[in-house]
């Protein structure tokens, strides 16, 4: 495969992962100010069928989540949850509703990255202290670790970073790290954020043909465990199903039967409305374009 092909499924790929970041982040980002605004904040969000509404009202929670953050008392480990959910607000916001304006998806990937390691760095010395080192190092830390949310939104934000810096070929070489850390997730909580941590996975285990190191039957499993732990409400994950795994091993009858499973699908589902709405205008174009691809 060209460098060039290989580079715009990486690219594609990550634009995925990114859209997968979990928008349930507001849920606790004024958890010291109001446990009940942040519960209901994040349910509305989640459970919204508009996303136009979402894009435009989430920043000035961006910002808010700031003004938090500024006045922390540095070093103090219960300031570790805002920055959890400033990372996952900022990571999907990145990810989900900056459009075409690469500048501006990467300052808010770069500052969701920079909070989740910020977090980990105030709750998980060990695993601080290895963010940086070479893949098997880092493995060996993740394999003791037992802090799911930790792991999970740091492999979320990170995959953003690797998205709005897919140019960057030192930065990609991180994604071993990612799979790495969701492998733990999914080991210790498999239904952690309704399995959303197996669609991550299914998408990384299907971006190669076999013949070329991937692992495309590792992925479908991962997908249709996704699709069983939500029982069948996880649009995204179906959607991603279709796109990685069919397309990649050119089954056009499994791809149709995906997408049309979406399509006819309700997307009001107790905190997934959002992004199987997503999803649904995702599976429209997919099959549009399936037209031409298979």
């Amino acid at each position: 495969m060209k460098s060039v092909g290989y580079s715009a499924t990486m690219n594609r790929s990550l634009l995925v992962l990114v859209m997968l970041l979990p928008l349930a982040g507001c849920a606790s980002l004024m958890r010291n100010a109001s446990d009940s605004f942040a519960r209901n904040l994040g349910t509305a969000v989640l459970n919204s069928e508009d996303p136009a509404t979402v894009r435009d009202g989430l920043p000035a929670y961006l910002l808010l989540l700031d003004s938090l953050i500024a006045g922390q008392k540095p070093g103090d480990p219960d300031n570790a949850s805002v920055l959890l959910a400033a990372a996952k607000l900022n990571g999907a916001y990145a990810g989900n509703f900056t459009g075409d304006d690469k500048a501006r998806a990467q300052r808010l990937a770069k500052k969701a990255f920079d909070y989740a390691n910020r977090a980990v760095c105030l709750q998980d010395a060990p695993l601080c202290a290895v963010l940086e080192a070479g893949p098997d190092q880092f493995a060996g830390v993740v394999a003791t670790d037992s802090n799911v949310e930790l792991m999970y939104v740091l492999a979320s934000s990170w995959a953003g970073y690797l998205q709005a810096n897919s140019e960057d070929w030192g930065a990609i070489a991180d994604l071993p790290k990612i799979e790495v850390l969701l492998d733990r997730v999914v080991q210790l909580d498999p239904n952690h954020d309704q399995g959303q941590a197996y669609v991550y996975l299914g998408v990384l285990n299907s971006l190669r043909p076999e013949a070329i190191g991937g692992k495309p039957e590792l992925g479908r499993s991962y997908f249709e465990k996704a699709v069983q732990i939500s029982g069948g409400r996880n649009l995204y994950a179906k959607t991603l199903f279709a796109e990685f795994y069919a397309r990649l091993v050119f089954d056009q009858e499994l791809h149709d039967r995906l997408l049309n499973e979406v399509l006819t699908a309700d997307p009001v589902a107790p905190g997934l409305t959002l992004t199987n709405t997503l999803a649904q205008d995702r599976a429209r174009k997919l099959l549009e374009s399936g037209k031409d691809y298979f």
